[in-house]
């Protein structure tokens, strides 16, 4: 279709929008991609090295792994003894509380020996300190076995389990005493919970300098790489050492890759990267299909396809160890294909995968797999009409995939089909493929959204049981039969002209669907008694012309697609009622008549479609008045009613060609012959 390719004249409006467009694909693009290199190779400790020999490109500490840090850090803080400062002056403090407790509140209600031994449980517990509850829990961790308590100037070690908070030091008492001198109850009956509070405290500033101090023996390296050094030959087994060296050396490129010099180089290589491929990407509508610029829905439609699959891309490589393989990139050339054409969907997909590319492992591989793929979902989907040419498609593609990555891989001289080989990919590409099979749950949201109508819901709406041809059918059976030939008429044409068939089609069917309200006053409905008598010239004309206004309220209420909507209005283009024009003239040549009362509202053909729906329209109504059928009267017709609409100037917004019109005329004969063929006449037995 892109002969109909027609360039428009872009106003300095169109030149700001589109630059902003590619400005903020660009800024999307850039924002979005990771700002890391992408891991190169895929191993794991056991498996087959099977890249090409690895040699150091620069010299790099080898870490250790993070269990042996593990072990380490926890052998450390089993040396660890937090510090704790000793306050004499509570345990002081609480024992005269106690005294003058005893003295005010117990005496004459517990023993008076309870004085006596209660202070020296307090002086006992006191000694070996209370830690309130919240630094309790720091001397609770199993790996801390003892504290230093500091006094003065001195530090000294004790227990965690000589320590005390609050609590335990209140059970400890209560549960210690010797029952035969303590009863429980008197016991309970002192509050003892009163006199005991902390008397040690936790000396941050100490116990973090010391624990730096002993993380400051561990060191996190085990040996070092120099530049030249042999890491691991094609083919030999990553046994824990070497699985340490590749995992310091990827540590040591992304490390070296986050100083401001290469962050920068890295920003700059992705906005000139990505401003190439968008700004091809917009060059090629300007070039080849100029028509699309001009269409909202069909660029956002693209550009949505085109950016996301991308950041979608990105998404997975940066948050998740899943390959990209299984995103169905594929759906964007099935959608494209479907609403506009083969060349673009393909364009569109290869600069997708291109923006894709720069965030997965083996770009190359990738390219070549997703780029195949989509051509073959291309050239296997011609037409999404049924399900089971999705399946049929999905199918091909699956296999194209996965052969094209297995030929590749051994290409590449890359270790398949053995024990250790990393199947993730392989799986990626069959899921990914599999769920494409939801491109054809998606037709009916895309087509809301961006306003186009797939051949599915054409198909749908040709449909002769839908309730609107129905009752067509029903109310407006001459007006249904010479729909139905009309549009077999259109689809023919249509075929040849390399236009949308099934489009036109169902536009034909639904042209003339205005006709059902007023039914009887269009002849192809009326049997022998003609409306038309008893009303007068102009009258008879808007009646007529009102089967557009009416046909468009009825696809408004049946809720048609916009691009039936526009056969409907322009099928009669800006033509005349000439029969009732023609007569008001005849009837009085001497009175000015007003050809606005006999004119359709229009507009005119604007796509190839509705040209060749207004030719057959037309041609199809006027053959049913020939009196004699011959190839010449045909013919004739045919001339007569398509150079007449030409002359008129009805197929001047369209892009049909000189050409196009004379191969529709060709089509038009011939099947008008095949209808109208003369039939033998069967003789008569002879009695």
């Amino acid at each position: 279709m892109s002969r109909y390719n027609h360039r428009n004249k872009w106003t300095q409006r169109d030149y700001i929008i589109r630059t902003l467009s590619v400005i903020f694909l660009i800024a999307i693009f850039v924002l979005f991609m990771p700002k890391e290199s992408v891991r190169t190779y895929y191993y794991h400790e056991g498996g087959v090295w099977d890249y090409p020999t690895l040699i150091a490109e620069d010299s790099f500490p080898v870490l250790k792994s993070r269990e042996q840090l593990a072990r380490e850090k926890d052998s450390v803080i089993h040396d660890y003894e937090p510090y704790f400062l000793y306050d004499k002056s509570v345990m002081d403090s609480a024992v005269q509380n106690w005294h003058r407790t005893f003295a005010q509140e117990l005496t004459g209600n517990v023993p008076t020996q309870y004085e006596k031994a209660i202070t020296n449980k307090l002086m006992e517990i006191y000694d070996k300190g209370i830690v309130s509850g919240e630094e309790y829990n720091i001397i609770a961790n199993p790996d801390i076995s003892a504290i230093s308590v500091i006094t003065g100037n001195v530090a000294t070690k004790r227990s965690t389990s000589e320590v005390f908070s609050p609590k335990t030091a209140y059970e400890y008492i209560i549960d210690n005493a010797d029952s035969s001198l303590f009863k429980r109850e008197d016991l309970i009956k002192c509050q003892l919970n009163r006199f005991l509070s902390a008397n040690l405290s936790y000396d941050a500033v100490k116990s973090e300098q010391q624990l730096k101090e002993l993380e400051s023996l561990i060191t996190p390296y085990i040996g070092q790489v120099i530049v030249g050094q042999k890491i691991i030959d094609r083919g030999e087994i990553i046994n824990a050492e070497t699985y340490r060296i590749l995992e310091s050396m990827h540590y040591y490129i992304g490390e070296k890759e986050k100083s401001p010099t290469e962050v920068l180089l890295n920003v700059i290589g992705q906005i000139a990267f990505t401003s190439i491929v968008v700004v091809l990407f917009l060059l090629y509508f300007v070039q080849f299909r100029n028509d699309y610029l001009g269409s909202i829905r069909s660029m956002l439609l693209s550009c949505t396809l085109f950016l996301l699959f991308p950041l979608l891309t990105y998404a997975l490589v940066a948050y998740s160890n899943i390959s990209p393989y299984i995103l169905p990139y594929c759906i964007t050339p099935i959608f494209i294909r479907i609403f506009m054409d083969s060349r673009t969907a393909f364009i569109t997909h290869l600069v997708m995968i291109l923006m894709s590319s720069v965030a997965v492992s083996q770009p190359a591989v990738f390219i070549v797999v997703e780029t195949l793929a989509g051509l073959t979902a291309i050239i296997s989907l011609r037409q999404l009409t049924q399900r089971s040419e999705l399946f049929r498609a999905i199918m091909i593609v699956l296999g194209v995939s996965i052969l094209t990555y297995i030929s590749l891989q051994l290409l590449n001289r890359r270790v398949l089909f053995i024990e250790d080989t990393d199947y993730s990919d392989l799986i990626g590409i069959a899921t990914g493929s599999l769920l494409l099979m939801i491109s054809y749950l998606l037709l009916i949201p895309i087509e809301r959204i961006f306003g186009f109508t797939s051949n599915v819901t054409l198909i749908e709406l040709s449909n002769a049981n839908n309730p609107l041809l129905r009752r067509m059918s029903e109310e407006a059976p001459g007006t249904f039969q010479h729909s139905m030939q009309v549009a077999n008429l259109a689809a023919a044409v249509a075929e040849k002209l390399g236009a949308k068939s099934q489009l036109v089609r169902t536009g034909a069917l639904y042209h003339d669907i205005g006709k059902i309200r007023h039914a009887v006053f269009f002849t192809e409905n009326q049997r022998g008694i003609n409306p038309h008598d008893r009303l007068t010239d102009v009258q008879s004309a808007q009646i007529i012309i009102s089967h557009v206004r009416e046909g468009l309220a009825l696809a408004e209420k049946h809720k048609l697609p916009q691009v039936i909507k526009d056969f409907i209005t322009t099928h009669h283009g800006r033509s005349m009622t000439k029969f009732f024009y023609i007569q008001v003239q005849n009837k009085c040549p001497d009175t000015p008549v007003d050809p606005t009362n006999f004119t359709y509202p229009g507009p005119s053909p604007q796509t190839a479609e509705q040209a060749i729906l207004m030719m057959c329209d037309a041609v199809e109504a006027a053959s049913r008045s020939l009196k004699e059928i011959t190839e010449e009267s045909i013919s004739e017709l045919v001339n007569k009613i398509i150079d007449g609409q030409l002359a008129d100037g009805h197929f001047k917004q369209s892009p049909l060609t000189f050409l196009d019109i004379e191969n529709a005329k060709e089509v038009l004969k011939s099947k008008l012959q095949t209808i109208y063929h003369t039939r033998i006449q069967y003789p008569e037995l002879k009695k």
